[in-house]
């Protein structure tokens, strides 16, 4: 057996009807480079050969009543591919639009906790011939490196290349009532003296926060953002967006101002946002704070399969002038980055370990039924991701990628999820929110293209400035 680490029982715990902790993911394929041409039937095989060697497809929870500690990983005995792989058509025309709203409804459909905790539906019916697959994995068993490393091992760099798998990674295992119960129990015994050692570092946080605070070198704290239309509490209803940017286009604006690829996504999305606000006036005075998730892989040596810290900052949507606005980003995530790495790789993962099993998930129901994010103030306006992906063409079980949008949860009083992952020249941007929040949430989609172009045309009126007036100086006087 394999026990959950706290920050992984953490997002069962917080998982409610209306609060789905699952993340998503929506690939475009086009079928023509598929070896013997597209069959539902033929891929759905291909698919299930590769699950023998891919344990994380294989692994379900199990629990005790007895158990004081967080639930373990098994092996599932009866796993059967046809359980989690399901086929369905987008309704006619087979747009766009019609794909999102099929994404979103399968978005907002929780998990079985009794099987593997993933899905996977292949979308036909598209009038551009591509098929659509959208994949579901709950939060617990992948955060977002994770899940982007499960993906590429079903993923190659030729049609017929075989995916690269693990063939070192080592099953769940199996686990009885007894094993559960004792191994938390002795689990449980050692944490006070975990405990311990956490608690003198924790009360030093916070007046060290305060003099950063006072010198200008910390991140927002939480609890200090403006509230807007989607900091409310959200229900189990999804809608989806997505966009494609040109990448080449993106690093033109990094290249230009010095910047780095993170500080034009989060400019990108600072620009999106401010228009989607303005135009239904209720743009706040304040910078947004966005929460923005960080992978402490190879930084961390704690177990669990998240491996994540997280960090605030601020998106600079007070400022008109988008190339103002970027630079200041760019001041933004600098701070807020140093705060971060001096607060430590493990703080998250240390402190979840005392997240109690009763407790915790009783006190997030009664959070959510009385919708509470509504009478505080708002932690964070949103979370933004980025996830970088390989600069080359992908195949998906032989069908060339030609988009891969992800898709993140949404929380009470932070409802909205923008997921941006760079793949083959592109900048693919996932966006997720609840539909009573954000019913028009396509608008906020496009407004990504719109704050590009503002970017680049303030690139390119600031090199005719500077070419103009290089001209002047060089100019000789008329006689």
């Amino acid at each position: 057996m394999q026990r959950l680490s706290g920050l992984d029982a953490t997002f069962l715990y917080l998982e409610t009807s209306t609060q789905l902790l699952h993340v998503c993911g929506l690939v475009i394929l086009d079928p023509s480079t598929i070896p013997g041409g597209y069959r539902y039937r033929s891929l759905l095989g291909e698919l299930d050969s590769r699950m023998a060697a891919m344990p994380t497809f294989r692994r379900k929870l199990k629990d005790s009543r007895l158990n004081l500690d967080y639930p373990v990983w098994v092996d599932d005995h009866d796993f059967d591919i046809e359980r989690h792989c399901h086929r369905t058509s987008v309704p006619a025309p087979g747009g766009h639009d019609e794909l999102a709203e099929l994404a979103g409804h399968i978005a907002s459909q929780p998990l079985d906790r009794s099987r593997p905790l993933w899905e996977m539906w292949v979308i036909e019916g598209l009038a551009d011939g591509t098929i659509a697959v959208m994949s579901k994995i709950h939060h617990s068993a992948a955060d977002g490196i994770t899940g982007a490393n499960i993906l590429a091992q079903l993923c190659s760099l030729e049609p017929e290349s075989p995916a690269l798998v693990d063939t070192t990674a080592e099953s769940a295992g199996d686990a009885g009532t007894l094993d559960i119960a004792v191994g938390g129990l002795l689990a449980v015994i050692s944490r006070p003296a975990r405990l311990a050692r956490l608690v003198p570092g924790g009360i030093a946080m916070l007046p060290k926060w305060v003099t950063r605070a006072r010198k200008g070198t910390a991140m927002p704290a939480p609890f200090t953002a403006p509230r807007t239309s989607f900091n409310g509490a959200i229900t189990g209803h999804r809608n989806i967006a997505f966009t494609q940017l040109d990448l080449a286009k993106v690093k033109a604006v990094k290249d230009r101002h010095g910047v780095k690829v993170n500080d034009v996504v989060l400019a990108l999305c600072a620009g999106a946002l401010r228009n989607y606000l303005d135009e239904r006036g209720e743009l706040p005075a304040d910078s947004l704070v966005a929460m923005v998730p960080v992978s402490v892989h190879g930084k961390s040596d704690r177990a669990g399969t998240n491996q994540i810290s997280g960090m605030f900052t601020q998106l600079g949507t007070q400022i008109a002038d988008p190339l103002a606005r970027l630079l200041a980003i760019s001041e933004y995530n600098a701070t807020s980055k140093n705060h971060n790495e001096a607060l430590g790789a493990n703080m998250l993962q240390d402190w979840s370990q005392f997240a109690s099993p009763a407790v915790f998930g009783a006190a997030m129901r009664v959070y959510s039924s009385l919708k509470l994010a509504e009478r505080h103030p708002v932690v964070s306006n949103l979370v933004v991701s980025n996830v970088p992906g390989p600069p080359v063409p992908l195949y998906f079980l032989g069908a060339r990628i030609t988009g891969m949008f992800p898709l993140g949860p949404i929380f009470h009083g932070a409802g909205l999820n923008v997921t941006v992952m760079s793949l083959d020249g592109k900048v693919d941007v996932g966006i997720v929110s609840c539909t009573d929040l954000a019913p028009q949430l396509h608008e906020l989609a496009q407004g990504f293209a719109l704050a590009l172009d503002e970017l680049l045309g303030a690139a390119e009126k600031g090199d005719e400035e500077s070419n103009g007036e290089g001209c002047a100086t060089t100019t000789p006087p008329a006689t």
